[in-house]
């Protein structure tokens, strides 16, 4: 297939966790019992795309939710959440405590801060990409839904526009909501193209 195509990336968040702290690679069940939503966005997404999502349970049982008779592909390690470390499941007051400093600079100023036994938002993002490079090189030309978490999608956003990642972190990103990018050609610095952010149909 000629690498000039164009690849659609249609970016699901998660359902709702209802944790009042900072959910990473912790595994939290989604609550999926806005059947309604569920439905349209199921009826929003193309038929024919492929389905792929993080590892973890609230991506997998979404994607499961959303996907029912597309074709599924493997769930993807590298498609996770930021990985918070030690601030796993702590609020932001707690960490504002102890370490005021770091915290403040993860958030306002992201790039190579990194969380204690976490990762920073430049690991975040070579992750992703990787993975997100991987899956459109596989699938050249069709359309994909990813379905996944607020950072993961942040990256993609953040690569999409060309935007700083203070930049990117100013989106909001609701659950269930929906993200939609292109790519064409192999130069995965140029031929991105970016449409609906944090759609909710």
């Amino acid at each position: 297939m000629s690498n000039d195509v164009t690849t659609r990336l249609f970016l699901v968040r998660h359902g709702p966790t209802h944790a009042k702290s900072m959910v990473g690679w912790s595994d939290i069940p989604a609550d999926l019992s806005d059947t309604a939503a569920l439905d349209r966005l199921h009826g929003y997404l193309p038929e024919e795309a492929l389905v792929i999502s993080s590892d973890l349970s609230r991506a997998r049982d979404t994607a499961t939710a959303i996907g029912r008779n597309r074709r599924r592909l493997e769930d993807h390690p590298d498609l996770r959440e930021i990985h918070f470390g030690a601030w796993e499941l702590r609020s932001w007051s707690e960490i504002d405590a102890e370490d005021p400093e770091r915290i403040r600079a993860y958030w306002e100023t992201p790039g190579d801060v990194t969380p204690p036994g976490g990762e920073s938002w430049n690991q975040v993002c070579a992750r992703v990409n990787g993975a997100i490079n991987g899956l459109i090189d596989a699938h050249r030309g069709r359309d994909l839904i990813v379905v996944g978490h607020f950072g993961q999608i942040l990256t993609q956003i953040q690569r999409a526009e060309q935007l700083t990642a203070e930049e990117a972190f100013s989106h909001r990103i609701d659950n269930l909501s929906v993200t939609e990018l292109t790519h064409q050609g192999t130069d995965w610095d140029q031929g991105w193209g970016c449409g609906k952010i944090n759609h909710i149909p």
